[in-house]
């Protein structure tokens, strides 16, 4: 991208206190932060940089692409983006029927809002339950292999990207969107490009 690195700074497992790493970010006037961080450490980058005046763009994984940095971090985790590819599914904001509905009967079952891990494990399953039902009976390691090396799924009502699968290609998709945190919520910003 003919772009430098300007900083890199790291922490350690477990870590609750990021001022160190942030305190170097702004030093060295990175404009631009590339998140490696899950729920903890992504809400304590960035609450401490709020805190500090330290305002880049920051940019997390599609394991920072959780409801719970919102929820656990609140107003000042608004502005931040995330790659993703399924929606989180916030019921009162989508019009699709089949989306309404399963977050719906989710929420009947589990007795809680369905989550983008709801749905990771869902499509996750679906996705195999199809394959070993297309392997047959008596369904092997090799047998499941063999389906899925020819599987294909298509976009469902979760957004998820048409999926192929081949001998040499067992990701099924390279392309993700990207997704903001906007009053307290995740918005898609940019959709999948080819």
């Amino acid at each position: 991208m003919n772009m430098s690195l300007t900083e890199k700074t790291s922490f350690k497992r477990g870590a609750t206190d990021f001022s160190s790493q942030v305190a170097k970010m702004k030093a060295a006037a990175c404009d631009f932060v590339f998140l490696g961080t899950i729920i903890r450490e992504t809400i304590g980058t960035v609450a401490e940089s709020r805190k500090t005046g330290f305002d880049p763009v920051f940019f997390g994984t599609s394991a920072a692409y959780t409801d719970l940095i919102h929820k656990l971090g609140g107003a000042p985790m608004n502005g931040i983006y995330a790659s993703m590819m399924q929606e989180n599914p916030y019921i009162d904001e989508h019009a699709n029927p089949e989306l309404r509905a399963w977050a719906t009967k989710y929420k009947e079952q589990f007795k809680e809002d369905a989550a983008v891990f709801s749905v990771y494990g869902y499509v996750l399953i679906d996705n195999f339950a199809q394959i070993a039902a297309k392997a047959g009976t008596g369904l092997t390691t090799d047998s499941y292999v063999k389906q899925m090396e020819n599987a294909s799924f298509g976009t469902d009502y979760f957004g998820s990207p048409p999926l192929k699968f081949s001998p040499t290609n067992h990701l099924g998709n390279n392309r993700t969107r990207v997704s903001q945190i906007v009053d307290g919520r995740w918005k898609v910003v940019k959709d999948y490009q080819k």
